[in-house]
């Protein structure tokens, strides 16, 4: 068993893929039309293919708390609490950070000691905030 494909979701899937892409480095993998949004992954381009994270739409009204979709809710509630949404790894934490810090990204939390490594957490301008760690 494995894991193939782990979404965020993103309040704009054209923005989340510029920063995505543009800042973080990820390359575009799929994009095919679903509806009014579409199937949109990247990948690592360390492991072109490895796991992709599909870059999902927080606006679904299926599922719906007080009148928004939940998956908004919930986002927003992580997001208010400070509490990441998800976590990506990188091997030189202090190299990526003054690299993302260069093209404008906010960091709720500076590189950190911590006992699982060091980590840094910031907001991807999407609606969420990521934690990145230094991954040995």
């Amino acid at each position: 068993m494995f894991v193939p494909v782990t979404s965020i979701l993103v309040d704009d899937q054209d923005k989340a893929l510029a920063f995505y892409t543009d800042v973080l480095g990820f390359v575009k993998k799929t994009e095919i039309p679903a509806g009014d949004a579409k199937w949109l992954t990247v990948v690592s381009p360390e492991a072109p293919d490895g796991v992709e994270l599909l870059l999902e739409p927080d606006g679904n009204p299926g599922i719906q708390i007080n009148g928004e979709p939940a998956a908004r809710v919930y986002k927003k509630t992580l997001y208010d609490a400070g509490i990441p949404f998800t976590m990506l790894g990188t091997r030189d934490l202090a190299k990526d950070y003054e690299r993302m810090k260069a093209h404008g990204v906010r960091f709720t939390q500076e590189p950190t000691e911590t006992d699982f490594g060091a980590q840094a957490v910031f907001d991807d301008t999407c609606g969420n905030l990521i934690v990145l760690v230094q991954q040995d």
